[in-house]
């Protein structure tokens, strides 16, 4: 998957920062980058984009207003120093919005928001996305992890464990964040410590569930739902 940006701000430093941020991603290319949104026109009618980083308040035209004049737009992503503007961000159903100075660890929450809306997409078009994925940060270095290795995750306090076909991966981010950012459908929290992949279920033993040589529990709030999930049970 390679995925398209371009990057709006009327501030020189801003672009460079999220240019050296999108560079730490094999897989993101910068298409262009502008320093007005009337020059970006062009590039996002005729481009195929994935994403736009774009700034609100610019000297030729507001980041918003200029959002309003199209009706089918890419993935956009909200940059700017103003708190204030986030509810009307979302209205107009923007991906995510990003208050300066953008730390990088709140940047790769976005990119991986990006990719679960791009793989969102994708498979509504075809039944089998060959390459999703998620970038998680272990020992200062970003690595990338395939969803259809991942066997499930485990809480461990301020940390999670992600167990994979091939190997484990310690990451400090909460169950709750890692699974948010999964693909709905493939994964399922079934205890407060555990997330596990459905497809990688073996067996169900009363309240356990077997997942390559582990017996994880179900934890009693979420027996109904998961059971449902797992057994594909309809109402």
């Amino acid at each position: 998957m390679n995925v398209k940006c371009i990057i709006i701000d009327d501030e020189p430093l801003a672009i460079k920062v999220i240019e050296q941020f999108l560079n730490e991603f094999d897989d993101f290319e910068i298409v262009a980058t502008f320093n007005d949104p009337i020059s970006a026109i062009s590039t996002i009618e005729t481009s195929m984009l994935d994403v736009v980083f774009l700034d609100i308040n610019m000297s030729k035209m507001n980041g918003l207003d200029f959002l309003k004049n199209f009706d089918v737009r890419p993935n956009i992503v909200i940059t700017t120093a103003y708190r204030e503007y986030a509810i009307e961000s979302y209205t107009l159903d923007v991906l995510d919005y990003l208050v300066k100075p953008i730390a990088f660890n709140r940047f790769l929450k976005t990119v991986n928001k990006i990719t679960k809306s791009i793989n969102s997409s994708t498979s509504l078009r075809s039944d089998l996305v060959k390459d999703s994925y998620i970038f998680l940060k272990v020992n200062k270095k970003l690595v990338k992890i395939f969803y259809k290795e991942i066997l499930y995750i485990e809480s461990l306090k301020d940390y999670i464990k992600v167990f994979t076909l091939t190997d484990d991966y310690l990451v400090h981010k909460s169950l709750t964040s890692i699974t948010n950012e999964l693909p709905t459908g493939k994964f399922i929290r079934i205890h407060r410590s555990f997330t596990i992949a459905i497809d990688k279920i073996i067996s169900i033993e009363g309240n356990l569930v077997e997942v390559s040589k582990k017996r994880i529990p179900i934890g009693r709030k979420y027996q109904n739902h998961a059971k449902k999930i797992i057994l594909n049970v309809k109402n």
